[in-house]
């Protein structure tokens, strides 16, 4: 899931392939919730008809869901990271290299996922654990892990105003970010 959120990120061309029409809106509709407070501004479509597979080789990037019946067609795709989620596998071509968040970053929000998915994880190596560990309801886990990600972006992008920069060229002030 991180790798495939820091492809995101960094724009890079997403394919998600299953046999479930269900599995595939799910699967990309959670990945733009977890780019909150951001918002994807390339193409997206969770579900692409059989008719417009060639839109798989446009130059831009995307999120795009296919049915897994049309795997073939996309295997001569050399630029694309393809999610198979019956398999549970991420393919990613020798070309694409995807940038990772920085170590420190990455470490705690592995940490932090692996906790709300799998709280056991967090008394395992302890001498005397706790008779009852209670698991997060899936609503409740749904907001554990919003807030790993919000946490993430707010530690990410921390100290954004020294990257504004003042233009003053124009009658009025612009602000620039860079």
């Amino acid at each position: 899931v991180l790798f495939l959120f820091c492809a995101a990120l960094t724009e890079h061309k997403i394919l998600f392939l299953s046999s479930s029409y269900q599995r595939l809106t799910d699967a990309c509709r959670a990945l733009l919730a977890l780019m909150f407070p951001l918002k994807y501004s390339f193409t997206y479509v969770p579900i692409l008809p059989a008719q417009l597979l060639e839109v798989l080789s446009t130059p831009t990037p995307f999120i795009i869901g296919v049915h897994s019946i049309f795997q073939s067609e996309t295997q001569e795709l050399l630029d694309v990271v393809i999610a198979d989620l019956d398999g549970g596998t991420v393919n990613v071509p020798e070309c694409v290299h995807i940038s990772l968040l920085p170590e420190p970053l990455l470490q705690q929000t592995r940490e932090a996922l692996s906790m709300v998915l799998d709280p056991e994880l967090e008394v395992a190596d302890l001498a005397f654990p706790p008779s009852t560990i209670s698991a997060s309801s899936l609503k409740m886990q749904d907001k554990e892990i919003r807030a790993v990600f919000l946490r993430l972006f707010a530690q990410l992008l921390q100290g954004y105003r020294w990257c504004l920069h003042i233009i003053r060229i124009h009658p009025e002030p612009v602000i620039r970010f860079h």
